[in-house]
């Protein structure tokens, strides 16, 4: 454990004009207030978080961010409070050590929901101050290191596990590498202990058998570089074991089929003998197909710059070589830590990088903790590719993105409205993956509003959370509209009308906040007709059956609602305008929508049924038809073309059977009502390729 003096004079050693005062009277506030607690390796638990502040040291962080990480674990473990760290320490601090103390004490249902609420409270804090983040990283690095003293095996795999899925992909997100590579090989090690262990048995044998085999080829990097008239300094090391692991899982391999487990690094003086050294390189080797990055032209989204390139090597060894100037590397090994090293960037503490933000829009989206989770995740975890917006503005998305991603990438806006896109000045469908390099236009409407298919070819965590927000809020909106027009029905049956307070009195017998919440849950059908009656006037169903009240009066109106929304068409018989329609009614669920004539009907029973209406001159609606034709050619191509000539559209066409005389098929169609379909099946069974057609 580092002693007072060490730690302070590291800080100095970076910045001579760092608070001394401050680093000494947080080291020995933490010492003492700690006192005698003992981690789980027996040592003091003063010494983890001295531990976290020498790791922060090495990032060359400010004094602020050193005495965060000193006390971040005072309030939670000890009896300080947060007025005694604002007190001794200032404001910033105080507020710092309030993000980073760990969220141990929050009681959740269940595991999704801890971690869920442990990241949504994190994402808050760092938002505010990036700074937070470096704290808690640094901290999850020193128990990742002292995991083994920990007893209990369940508890260490879901620790490496949240490591791995949460404080691994936030590292490599700020460009902080040797953290995320760290937590993953001790998380790896953790999780999938036969796997590292049969990894790192076979790299050590590999050492033993060429121990000098990187030495050589980094000596030869270096001697050609030096020949082209560049002096860079060249390392090499072999890729860590979780690295390995996930390559050889991707490509189903095994370790000895893996050609490119060695990389090597050349630092240089500037960024133009970056290039001079690529050229240099593969003027000396052939380079591997497809395995040439530059990012220092298109940087990754947190800043790291380098250029990457794989070789053939004396023949039959596959390297990887990464080129860089002295700079980019700083920023590569500091990551998002770089900005405060030395106090010479100016950047502000309270600095959001960009998708923090994406990070902060998808928290303020999730509805439930496993959306979340899988949204942040998404955010986080997936490999980037590079787009172009109109203007020539670099936007990096996940690989397999479309332009429903790349629209929300930009802003909210855009994508609510997005119509179609332009990839390359092509039009293209929304659902189109977008590849590396291409330029992408939007296309929109103020009259668009996000669809629900969209969640179909979606991928990224921010458009997915913002598609199901607007698609949340317009089901309650449908479903209160839904709720009142029943309500409406539902005391017209009372045997006077209600008062003027009947409706806030009914909200209290039912235990409800407010009257959307009554609409909702009639639509819903969380009470039953009686039950409104009963609320809405006391007395009016005494000693009735459900069955055994008054009729319905008049249907209901689906006009002006979306399917899909407060209610949807039963897939078993597909209503269209024109058709006599009931709803079927189920405790929290929309209302299923059917044609009188279905057989599913007869398996419920009246009181779930709702008399309902299409509304005055509703038009358009998908029914499906069953058609036998003749098997000869042109046959189909007939019959789509006059489905064609009669303005319907086919969405869906499947074969059912084929035998050598006919062939059976499914069609779905898009057709205005049901007067429409009628003319349609008639004109087809008139063809001559037609052998029968009727709605299925």
């Amino acid at each position: 454990m580092l002693r007072q003096y060490e730690l302070v004079d590291r800080v100095l050693s970076y910045d001579p004009d760092a608070d001394e005062a401050m680093l000494n009277r947080a080291y020995v506030f933490s010492v003492n207030a700690h006192g005698t607690q003992k981690r789980a390796s027996g040592d003091p638990y003063f010494s983890h978080p001295i531990e976290v502040a020498g790791i922060l040291t090495d990032l060359h962080l400010d004094d602020e961010t050193i005495v965060t990480a000193i006390l971040h674990d005072t309030v939670e473990d000890t009896v300080a409070t947060p007025e005694d760290i604002q007190r001794l320490f200032g404001d910033n601090v105080a507020r710092m050590v309030d993000g980073v103390t760990k969220l141990s004490k929050i009681e959740a249902q269940t595991e999704s929901e801890r971690a869920a609420e442990n990241l949504r409270k994190f994402l808050l804090a760092m938002s505010d101050d990036v700074r937070v983040l470096l704290v808690k990283l640094a901290d999850r690095l020193h128990n990742m290191r002292t995991l083994v003293h920990i007893k209990n095996p369940d508890k260490r795999k879901r620790i490496a596990r949240e490591t791995m899925e949460i404080y691994a992909p936030l590292a490599e997100r700020i460009g902080m590498y040797e953290f995320m590579k760290e937590m993953q090989t001790l998380a790896f090690r953790e999780i999938e202990p036969e796997a590292y262990e049969s990894i790192t048995k076979r790299l050590d044998s590999l050492k033993i058998e060429g121990e000098d085999r990187i030495a050589k080829i980094a000596s030869g990097l270096k001697l050609l570089l030096s020949r082209g008239g560049i002096d860079a300094e060249i390392t090499g090391r072999e890729k860590h074991p979780y690295s390995i692991w996930k390559k050889m899982s991707e490509r189903h391999v095994s370790l000895e089929q893996l050609s490119d487990i060695m990389a090597f690094r050349a630092i240089v003086d500037t960024e133009e003998e970056c290039y001079r050294a690529l050229g240099v390189i593969h003027r000396r080797w052939p380079m591997v197909p497809g395995r040439f990055k530059d990012y220092i032209s298109t940087p990754k989204r947190n800043g790291y710059r380098s250029l990457h390139t794989s070789i053939i090597h004396a023949g039959d060894t596959r390297i990887e070589i990464q080129i860089r100037t002295r700079d980019m590397h700083a920023q590569a090994e500091y990551g998002l830590a770089a900005h405060w090293a030395y106090k010479t960037s100016g950047v502000r503490p309270d600095t959001q990088v960009s998708w923090i933000k994406d990070l902060i829009e998808i928290l303020d989206h999730a509805d439930s903790p496993e959306e979340l989770l899988e949204h942040t995740r998404m955010a986080m975890y997936q490999d980037r590719i590079f787009a172009f917006t109109p203007k020539g503005e670099l936007i990096q998305l996940p690989k397999g993105a479309t332009p429903i991603d790349f629209a929300y990438a930009v802003h909210s806006n855009l994508g609510d409205q997005a119509v179609g896109a332009k990839i390359n000045g092509r039009v293209v469908p929304l659902r189109t993956e977008i590849a590396q390099g291409d330029q992408v236009q939007i296309l929109r409407s103020k009259a668009q509003e996000p669809q629900a298919n969209w969640l179909n070819f979606a991928i990224t965590g921010k458009a997915r959370a913002a598609i199901r927000r607007h698609i949340r809020h317009k089901e309650r909106e449908e479903s209160i509209a839904l709720g009142r027009k029943l309500y409406d029905e539902i005391v017209e049956r009372l045997p006077t009308p209600p008062g003027e307070s009947a409706i806030p009195d009914a909200l209290k017998r039912l235990k409800l906040q407010d009257e959307a919440a009554l609409m909702e849950a009639i639509a819903r059908r969380q009470f039953t007709d009686g039950q409104v009656m009963e609320a809405v006037m006391p007395g009016s169903t005494e000693g009735e059956d459900e069955h055994d009240l008054p009729p319905q009066q008049h249907a209901i109106e689906i006009k002006g609602l979306t399917p899909g929304m407060a209610f949807h068409f039963s897939p078993d018989c597909r209503p269209v305008p024109g058709d006599r329609i009931v709803g079927i009614r189920r405790a929290g669920e929309p209302i299923e929508v059917h044609r009188i004539d279905c057989p599913s009907l007869a398996d419920t029973t009246e009181e779930d049924w709702v008399d309902l209406s299409w509304g005055d001159k509703a038009e358009g609606g998908i029914a499906q038809i069953e058609i036998t034709l003749k098997n000869e050619p042109g046959a189909l191509g007939a019959i789509a073309t006059l489905i064609g000539q009669h303005k319907a559209n086919i969405l869906g066409l499947r074969m059912d059977n084929r035998d050598t005389t006919f062939h059976t098929n499914t069609i779905d169609l898009e057709v205005r009502n049901a007067a429409h379909l009628m003319r349609l099946l008639a004109a087809l069974r008139a063809a001559d390729a037609v052998s029968s057609a009727e709605r299925a």
